[in-house]
């Protein structure tokens, strides 16, 4: 049987649940996921080889404003990825749309009008379905939908509980083009170690942080070394926040805010290296950090040829 392999975009609003999605496909986390919007800031790829399919899935940030330089590097991700695809994928929030139709032209009106005027094969992911219990209340949507993209597949998910992974992934390998594999069957994504931990740190401040403070911040990896001796990793992260009152919120009464962080940080790095980890996490304030251009390529938010 002759192989399949292709780049697969994941697009759509946030908090549809494209990473939660991504995770689910792969069957292992490359891709953070915090229930608060914009968590994904950049293109994280996520690798699925199975015997004869090999998708490259190309997970984006949401569509939506946020401010500064930022907001156009999130926003170039989406189109770099619409660009390179081969299969293109939004995922829909189910709960959303299914109650509210209107909003699908509010939130998708930029993305379908592309769909329509573009050739390549569309799978629409309607997210989310385990939130509802009558099915039938996606029929208004998915009619919709139709009539807006009839080429399109439609199919219902829930990321969460893993509904409907199996078929999605066999839908995916069938709608590739015919292709070599690009990548070592064992290689889950082309993301960085350093990249990968600076995230986790991340998604733990999204966890644990209230309102406008996690879109403030950003996490480096400051310095890696590995013992030959005990095989521990030693991790030193630097956390940049935009204010003083940010610092303070993110250390906490006595430090404890960070510790939490930092543990529970550490844990899932252990897991991510299969190695012994000792994680030092600072914090400090770097006011405008975001309009920065050679600081957020130094995050790995920028390519390096933008």
């Amino acid at each position: 049987m002759e192989n399949r392999c292709g780049r697969v975009a994941l697009l759509g609003p946030p908090n549809a649940g494209k990473s939660t999605l991504l995770n689910a496909l792969l069957g292992q986390k490359v891709t953070i996921v915090t229930p608060k919007p914009q968590t994904t800031r950049t293109q994280i790829v996520g690798i699925l080889s199975e015997e004869n399919s090999q998708a490259i899935f190309l997970d984006t940030p949401g569509l939506a404003q946020v401010r500064g330089r930022l907001s156009k590097t999130m926003n170039m991700a989406i189109w770099e990825s619409l660009r390179q695809a081969d299969l293109l994928m939004p995922v829909l929030d189910g709960q959303i749309y299914v109650r509210h139709l209107e909003q699908v032209a509010e939130d998708l009106g930029p993305l379908m009008q592309a769909l329509i005027e573009d050739t390549r094969p569309v799978i629409i992911v309607v997210n989310k379905i385990d939130l509802f219990a009558d099915k039938s209340l996606l029929l208004p949507l998915f009619d919709m939908l139709h009539k807006d993209l009839p080429r399109a597949e439609l199919f219902p998910v829930s990321a969460l509980e893993k509904d409907g992974i199996p078929k999605l992934r066999e839908l995916v390998a069938q709608a590739l083009p015919i292709a070599p594999r690009e990548y070592p069957l064992d290689q889950l994504s082309t993301q960085p170690e350093r990249f990968l931990v600076a995230e986790l740190i991340r998604e733990k401040l999204f966890l644990y942080l209230h309102q406008e403070v996690p879109y403030n911040l950003a996490v480096d990896i400051e310095n890696w070394e590995e013992c030959a001796a005990t095989g521990q990793i030693v991790i030193n992260g630097l956390i940049y926040v935009t204010k003083p009152m940010y610092k303070a919120m993110i250390i906490g009464h006595g430090g404890s805010m960070l510790k939490k962080i930092g543990s529970e940080a550490r844990q899932e790095i252990q897991t991510l290296l299969g190695r012994k980890v000792h994680l030092e996490l600072w914090v400090k304030v770097r006011d405008h950090w975001y309009e920065d251009p050679a600081f957020l390529r130094d995050l790995g938010l920028v390519a390096e040829d933008m």
